[in-house]
């Protein structure tokens, strides 16, 4: 078994609590802001605390049809969520699950959106570099979607 990481980093100008309040809307505002790839994502499990189970349904511009995932650790008061894709072809069946750990960290100009994704492979098979590449520009499209989403609705983020 073989473990692939992932780094993103995003600097905002935003305050951190702003910013994770967003992301914590996630299930709300991603298929808004990005349907081909969210489609929708719902709560069958669980208010969004630890142990909260999701089903994500992806859009047309992945070639994904659907995912399960499981809520790991929520720290409000230090802006971090983890999170776990546990079940779906989105794990391609090489990989055993997908793990996400976000943290937001105030900076002096606002905060840093920092998210680190480990791709837990059933074998020693590597992801290709194009797929993790691809992957990273869809994390930070989606972030920044998401933040452009937060600026315009600022009554409620």
């Amino acid at each position: 078994m073989s473990i692939v990481t992932l780094e993103v980093v995003v600097p905002s100008q935003f305050p951190a609590n702003r910013v994770f309040k967003a992301f914590s809307d996630f299930d709300i505002i991603a298929p808004k802001v990005n349907p081909q790839v969210f489609k929708s994502i719902e709560t069958i499990e669980g208010n969004g605390d630890v142990g909260t189970i999701k089903i994500f349904t992806f859009g047309d511009g992945v070639p994904f049809k659907s995912a399960k995932y499981k809520v790991d650790a929520l720290d409000t008061n230090n802006h971090s969520y983890s999170y776990s894709f546990i079940e779906g072809d989105n794990l391609m069946g090489i990989l055993d699950s997908i793990s996400y750990h976000v943290n937001v960290v105030p900076s002096e100009k606002g905060c840093v959106f920092k998210q680190t994704v480990k791709y837990n492979c059933k074998s020693d098979e590597k992801l290709p570099e194009e797929f993790l590449k691809k992957e990273k520009e869809l994390y930070e499209n989606t972030y920044k979607a998401i933040e452009d989403y937060a600026a315009a609705h600022p009554e409620t983020y």
